[in-house]
C-alpha cells in the first residue's frame, strides 16, 4: 500500500502506560507487544511526512458520577484517570512538534473532540489505524472515520488487544464492513 503523506495520517490509538505498561491498571500483554510496530510506523510516517495524530484516553474521576447507563468505570474499573501517570503515552513514542494529540473520553476518537475538523482542515482522507485496543477504541474510531468518509486502514501487526481472538475479530469486522486490512511491512510511505 502505497501512502500519499500530503493526504494520509497515522492515528496512534490510546498507546498509554495504563494500556502497555505492566503496571498499568487496565494491562494487556498484547498492548505492551505493540509498542515496538507503533513505534516504528511513528518514525517512517515522521521520516515521510505525514501527519501523526496520538490519541489519549482520559477520564475525570467524576466523569460517570451522574451516568444513567453508560459507565466505563463499571465495566472496567478506574482506568487513565487524568493527570496520572496511567494516561501519559508510552516513554517509547516521539510525539514530536507537529504532532497533534487528541484527548478522549469514549471509546470513539471522534465523538465530542476536535479531531474531525483538524483532519479536514489539513485535506486528510487517508487514515491508517494503529494502537490498542483492536476491539475497543480501535475499532470503534476507526470504524466513527469510515462513516464519515475517510478510508480507515487498520495496520494488522501495530494494534494491541487483550486477547488474540479480540483482535481477529476487531480485523475481520473492519474488513467487512467499512476499512482494509494491512501488513506494517505492506505500507510504504
Amino acid at each position: 500500500m502505497h501512502v500519499e503523506p500530503d493526504s494520509t495520517a497515522l492515528v496512534v490509538v490510546d498507546m498509554q502506560n495504563g494500556f502497555c505498561h505492566p503496571d498499568g491498571s487496565l494491562y494487556a500483554p498484547g498492548s505492551e507487544a505493540a509498542v515496538d510496530p507503533v513505534v516504528d510506523l511513528v518514525d517512517r510516517a515522521h521520516d515521510a511526512g505525514v501527519r501523526v495524530v496520538f490519541t489519549r484516553d482520559v477520564h475525570p474521576p467524576e466523569q460517570f458520577a451522574d451516568a444513567y447507563y453508560y459507565d466505563e468505570f463499571e465495566q472496567w474499573g478506574e482506568h487513565v484517570l487524568e493527570d496520572s501517570w496511567d494516561a501519559e503515552l508510552v516513554d517509547e513514542l516521539d510525539v514530536g512538534g507537529d504532532d497533534h494529540v487528541v484527548e478522549k473520553h469514549t471509546y470513539d476518537a471522534f465523538h465530542d473532540t476536535e479531531l474531525d475538523g483538524w483532519l479536514s482542515a489539513r485535506g486528510v482522507d487517508d487514515l491508517l489505524f494503529c494502537g490498542t485496543l483492536a476491539n475497543v477504541c480501535v475499532l470503534h474510531t476507526a470504524g466513527s472515520a469510515g462513516l464519515r468518509d475517510y478510508r480507515p486502514v487498520m495496520v494488522e501487526d501495530a494494534i494491541g488487544a487483550i486477547e488474540d481472538d479480540h483482535k481477529a475479530y476487531a480485523l475481520e469486522h473492519a474488513d467487512w464492513l467499512f476499512g482494509e486490512v494491512v501488513d506494517g511491512d505492506d505500507v510504504e510511505f
